[in-house]
């Protein structure tokens, strides 16, 4: 196994996120996750790649405990959240803790304005109209392009609108960590690196950390310091983002550039393209 370097270990105390050795179940017989352990360090971008069906989303859903409402469970591990093991709280309980999770898909409320969508994040919140709304002001100082569609109804909008309207109304909760799932999803390069810009500039200006589930690994690896590559619900690399950039297992499969310079996977034969993790 060709694995990269591994970081400079986190210390328990700065983590803000430890997913350890988790397994996940579906129907009660449906073993999707196989031992997967990650770490978020308090402040940092986390990504968590693969391609589709490798087990990003149910790792969020675990974590969020959204697992339930599919008919799964985490079986064994434990997951523990700014220093409290948070197995057994519900999905409410966690944001109010700080931990809130961006559905892939956007999945903002369609029948309901931007500014009403933006209010619904606000809902645990016990701090008062005042607050609220000098944050609904700071996230239409983040996003300015939702700021002008505010009155729109989210069915009307863009998809890029939609997912910095989903952004948004994660940002009214007040977040700790916010887990982001495929946020890159059908959307044009230009919004997604404009999308990711804020991201940064959230986990930078904000404190908000972030645990990035992407296909676009090039994209993720840029803005993430860490990463983590799941497939068939296992971890199989991890390493910082740049030891992964330059993996060349990483570069051949999920940045589609070889040991040769870019390539066509329809001119190579399945046999000939198995990882070197697989040997």
């Amino acid at each position: 196994m060709n694995k990269a370097p591994a970081a400079a270990p986190i210390v328990a105390a700065e983590r803000i996120l430890s997913v350890n050795n988790i397994e996940v179940i579906y129907d009660h017989v449906i073993l999707v996750l196989k031992g997967v352990s990650l770490h978020v360090p308090r402040g940092g971008i986390v990504a968590l790649l693969g391609a589709n069906g490798a087990g990003k989303t149910t790792t969020l859903k675990a974590i969020s405990n959204l697992l339930h409402a599919e008919r799964g469970e985490v079986s064994k591990g434990s997951i523990h959240f700014d220093g409290m093991e948070i197995h057994r709280q519900s999905p409410n309980e966690l944001v109010r803790r700080g931990c809130i999770q961006v559905m892939e898909g956007r999945e903002c409320f369609a029948h309901l304005t931007i500014e009403e969508n933006l209010l619904t994040g606000a809902f645990t919140r016990p701090d008062g109209r005042v607050a609220i709304r000098r944050d609904l002001d700071l996230v239409y100082s983040y996003f300015p392009r939702i700021g002008q569609r505010k009155n729109s109804l989210a069915g009307y909008t863009s998809g890029g609108e939609q997912q910095m309207c989903a952004l948004g109304r994660a940002l009214m909760s007040k977040p700790k960590m916010i887990l982001l799932d495929e946020p890159s999803m059908g959307l044009a390069p230009q919004i997604v690196e404009e999308i990711f810009e804020i991201v940064k500039r959230l986990n930078q200006q904000e404190g908000v950390s972030f645990l990035l589930a992407e296909q676009n690994t090039n994209m993720a690896l840029k803005y993430a310091a860490y990463g983590y590559i799941l497939e068939s619900g296992r971890v199989v690399l991890d390493g910082e983002a740049k030891a992964l950039r330059e993996n060349e297992d990483v570069k051949e499969f999920y940045l589609g550039v070889g040991e040769s310079g870019r390539r066509s996977f329809r001119n190579v034969k399945h046999y000939k393209r198995r990882k070197r993790w697989l040997a």
